[in-house]
C-alpha cells in the first residue's frame, strides 16, 4: 500500500512539541507516512466529519477536546457528535494516543469510540459509577506483547517485551470489544496512583487522600472498531522518553499504517457486521 498522509491533531494537553514532531518528520523520512498535517483544537473538530477527512488516510489524535475548557464544553456539539458517526460509518481509520482518552468526558459514547475513559473527576460508564481515575508519571515498567496477538501488524517487529518510562492509567476499558495487543506488568491498583481530582481541584499532585479506586486492566495498547472505523489506542505518548524509544515509534508507526490498510477497514467492516448481526 501507499504510505499513508496523516492529520495528526493536538492541543488541550501539555505536550514537548519539538520532540513529538521531529518523531512524525522521521516517520516521513523513514516512508513508514507520506506526510503529516497539524492542527490544533479547536480548529480540528472541522475535520471530524467525510468531507473534510477525506484527503487523508488515518487522523491521529493526540488532543484532549472538551477538559480544561479547550475546544469546547464537555459535551461537544450535536453536529460534531454527528460527524464522528458519519466518519466513522465510512470506515476512517483512527489512531488515538495517551491522554486522548481523556477527551469529551460528557459524551458517552466517545468513551464507545475509544474503548474506555480517564476520568478527572467523578463519572460513569455503561451504568457504572467510577471515582475519579488514576495517573503515575515517569513509571517505569515492562510492556508484554500479547502471546495470542504476536502477529498483528500493529506489533510487527517490536519486540516481546521492552521497556518503557511515561504515565500510566489507572482507568476502566472495555475490554469486551478490544482486541488486548500490549499490556504492562505493573501493579494497576490505586495505591500505586494518585488522584486527578485533588490535582485539577485543590492543586495536590501526588496525593491521594482517601481516594480509592478498583483495580484495572493492565492493557495499554489495544485494537478495536467503531462502526467501520479501525482503531488503535497507545496509552504511551506522555513525553520524549517514548517519543524517542524504539519499539514506541514502532509501535506508533505500525498502527497508522494498519489503520489506513486495506486490511484493517476489511477487519472493522466484519466486525461491525457480525455485532449488527448479534
Amino acid at each position: 500500500m501507499t504510505a499513508p498522509n496523516v492529520l495528526l491533531a493536538s492541543k488541550g494537553h501539555p505536550f514537548q512539541r519539538e520532540p513529538f514532531f521531529q518523531m512524525f518528520d522521521a516517520f516521513q523520512q523513514e516512508s513508514h507516512i507520506s506526510g503529516w498535517t497539524h492542527v490544533e483544537q479547536p480548529a480540528a473538530q472541522v475535520f471530524f466529519n467525510p468531507e473534510n477527512a477525506e484527503p487523508y488516510d488515518c487522523i491521529v489524535d493526540y488532543s484532549m477536546p472538551g477538559v480544561f475548557g479547550v475546544g469546547g464544553p464537555p459535551d461537544p456539539p450535536q453536529e460534531l457528535k454527528d460527524g464522528y458517526m458519519r466518519l466513522t460509518e465510512e470506515g476512517k481509520g483512527l489512531v488515538m494516543i495517551h491522554h486522548n482518552i481523556c477527551s469529551w468526558p460528557a459524551w458517552e459514547e466517545y468513551a464507545e469510540i475509544i474503548g474506555g475513559r480517564f476520568f478527572y473527576n467523578p463519572g460513569s460508564l455503561r451504568g457504572v459509577d467510577y471515582p475519579d481515575s488514576g495517573y503515575l508519571l515517569a513509571a517505569n515498567h515492562t510492556c508484554q506483547v500479547v502471546e495470542a496477538e504476536a502477529d498483528h501488524p500493529v506489533v510487527e517487529g517490536v519486540d516481546l517485551e521492552f521497556e518503557l518510562q511515561d504515565e500510566i492509567y489507572l482507568a476502566p476499558y472495555f475490554e469486551d470489544s478490544l482486541v488486548p495487543l500490549v499490556r504492562s506488568d505493573f501493579d494497576f491498583t490505586y495505591k500505586n496512583f494518585f488522584s486527578p481530582s485533588l490535582v485539577v481541584n485543590d492543586g495536590r499532585m501526588y496525593e491521594r487522600g482517601d481516594w480509592t479506586h478498583p483495580p484495572t486492566p493492565n492493557l495499554v495498547v489495544w485494537a478495536k472498531n467503531y462502526r467501520n472505523s479501525p482503531i488503535v489506542y497507545v496509552q504511551a505518548g506522555d513525553v520524549p522518553t517514548s517519543y524517542n524509544n524504539p519499539n514506541y515509534r514502532k509501535l506508533l508507526s505500525n498502527a497508522i499504517k494498519w489503520v489506513a490498510s486495506d486490511e484493517a477497514h476489511a477487519w472493522a467492516r466484519e466486525r461491525n457486521a457480525a455485532t449488527a448481526v448479534s
